[in-house]
């Protein structure tokens, strides 16, 4: 009874050995098919498999000179050869006692010789076998042959399933195995649909707070929990693979009958459930893009490159869950470029240029200031709208070097109208990182000292948001500019998550009613109370009011009988070029009653 026990307790840690390794059911490999030809070669066998033993049946990873796939374990050579370390010979599989009536010898099969595959702590995993239609045996040159060939057999199953094939943290294939399954997908499936999908269990924003909370230790056991749940999902009907901290692919077969929706599905319920780590229940928030597509018509780094693009939707979709959409790809993908040409514009003379939008004062008509806004003609592309690239450029470094450029164009701008005799205030924006870095006031203010402009006929803009960032940089950034002169604003205000008695407290002396509340001023009966609300509480604050998005009469009369200080639209003037704004302050006196 003892032994019986412990035959099934052997039996049992060896198909965790063989599922540990990630090998079954999964497509034929090049590194693999070489060994198999080359044993058919060596051995002068007509088949030649490379075959794992499962719980039942013996799997073919790789094969040449037979059609089948699998064949059942009992009764099969294999199933005997696994339970030694030496070559296992037969010489006439049909005068065998143990394999009369089995698959292989009722297939006319009469000599089998196989060399076990066996891992470093002794569990038989399956053979690199040769079989033959003729009765023979094997010279002992030949058996170590055999038994050379199952040590490379073993040498590659450890390769790619050690160095560079799998994710230290998690234990599952990496990325570079992904590509690798996905080419010998294309190479042996052609024209076979195929199915896969991304999975990333929690967002960027709570993957970095439990990171600060947690630690880096609580991310990755909970990424490996995360996959282990998945594992038990798909069982050996896919391939899981580890592609980010938090995020990992499914592949199917190809083949495979299943969609990538209805494994999204599948996995969505199996992450629905609280996941324990280190006793804590978890609660995920996945989110899954799903993608279709036929081995050999995509190129593997694209099948993960679309695979992203699903995920980015997901992320958004109110389920969790997106597929593959062409159209966003694109959008992604014209983005990507953009950032990339984007470095090459800033070191041109002939791409990037700013224009200047005036701003009137609504009681008397008169132009106090400019904003300068940003434009970009791309070689290529033509004119690229600045809501397109800006917010772009705002979520790399490279901001920082753009708005030293806008401000270095602006200040000298500003500095040529003042030698003019115009007193013209320029405002420039800032962003939430601009706002974020140590020196950002001491170079601004070190530009407007060199330029010999008078910080007075500048100002700066930022939204709400920049101040969530870091509120007490950016207070110590706008307290020191303002203190030297320089005119602070908050754009698009009530867009954000405004907390007044914060606002209250920074360095500011004008808000900007978004154009969201001004646009459709005259028929939203909401956005008057709003905008009125608006005025009324700035001014009670002592701050100067600018109204954005001005584009018709109506919007400037109910804006000026509310008291609002200054407008900026399309009604008084559109952006225009330095040398235009001056014949346009000459030529509209009275830019008000146009």
């Amino acid at each position: 009874m003892a032994h019986f026990v412990d035959s099934l307790t052997n039996e049992e840690a060896r198909l965790n050995a063989l599922r540990d390794l990630r090998l079954l059911d999964t497509p034929p490999s090049e590194t693999f098919d070489r060994l198999t030809r080359l044993a058919s070669q060596l051995l002068s066998a007509p088949v030649s498999t490379v075959s794992l033993t499962d719980r039942d049946r013996q799997w073919f990873k790789s094969k040449v000179g037979v059609d089948l796939t699998e064949i059942p374990r009992e009764q099969a050579p294999c199933n005997y050869a696994i339970q030694g370390s030496n070559v296992f010979v037969v010489p006439d599989l049909q005068a065998d006692p143990r394999f009369v009536g089995s698959p292989l010898a009722q297939a006319g099969i009469r000599f089998y010789a196989g060399a076990p595959l066996i891992t470093r702590s002794g569990h038989g995993l399956g053979t690199i076998c040769v079989v033959d239609d003729k009765c023979r045996t094997l010279a002992d040159g030949e058996r170590r042959i055999l038994q050379d060939l199952a040590g490379l057999v073993m040498s590659q199953i450890e390769l790619q399933n050690t160095i560079g094939r799998v994710d230290a943290t998690s234990g599952y294939a990496n990325q570079h195995q992904f590509f690798e399954d996905l080419e010998d997908q294309t190479r042996c499936c052609a024209g076979l649909p195929s199915a896969a999908v991304i999975v990333e269990f929690s967002s960027s924003a709570e993957v970095t707070h439990a990171l600060r909370v947690l630690g880096s230790a609580h991310a990755d056991l909970l990424t490996k929990r995360a996959m282990q749940v998945m594992q038990h999902q798909i069982g050996n009907s896919a391939r899981l693979y580890h592609v980010g901290q938090m995020r990992c692919v499914v592949l199917c077969e190809a083949g495979s009958p299943t969609t990538a929706p209805a494994l999204s599905a599948r996995i969505m319920a199996a992450l629905a459930q609280p996941i324990f780590c280190d006793g804590v229940p978890v609660t995920l928030s996945p989110a899954i893009g799903c993608y279709d597509f036929v081995a050999s018509e995509v190129m593997p780094q694209d099948v993960l490159r679309h695979l992203l693009s699903a995920g980015d939707d997901a992320r958004n979709a109110v389920d969790g869950c997106a597929s593959y959409d062409p159209t966003h790809d694109q959008q992604k993908t014209r983005s990507f470029a953009l950032l990339n040409d984007f470095r090459a514009a800033l070191a041109a003379d002939d791409q990037l240029h700013v224009v200047f939008q005036p701003r009137v004062e609504l009681a008397t008509g008169q132009m106090p200031g400019v904003e300068a806004l940003l434009r970009w003609q791309h070689p290529s592309l033509g004119n690229v709208p600045p809501g397109e690239f800006i917010p772009l450029i705002e979520q790399t470094a490279l901001i920082r070097p753009l708005t030293d450029w806008v401000l270095v164009k602006s200040i000298a701008q500003a500095r040529a109208w003042n030698l003019e005799g115009l007193d013209i205030r320029v405002s420039v924006n800032a962003s939430a990182l601009n706002l974020d870095e140590k020196d950002f006031a001491e170079r601004l203010l070190q530009k407007v000292r060199e330029a010999g402009l008078s910080p007075q006929h500048l100002e700066l803009e930022f939204t709400e948001s920049a101040v969530a960032r870091n509120p007490t940089r950016v207070v110590e950034q706008l307290r020191a500019l303002k203190e030297a002169g320089i005119a602070i604003a908050i754009d698009d205000f009530g867009t954000g998550y405004s907390n007044l008695a914060y606002i209250r407290q920074l360095p500011i002396s004008i808000l900007k009613i978004d154009r969201s509340f001004v646009m459709d001023l005259p028929t939203s009966q909401t956005n008057k109370t709003l905008v009125r609300t608006i005025i009324t509480m700035a001014h009670d604050l002592g701050y100067r009011v600018v109204a954005e998005g001005i584009e018709d009469r109506q919007t400037y009369d109910l804006l000026t009988a509310w008291g609002c200080d200054e407008g900026q639209g399309y009604h008084m003037a559109k952006p225009m070029p330095a040398r235009r704004l001056s014949s346009w302050m000459l030529t509209a006196t009275h830019r008000a009653a146009a």
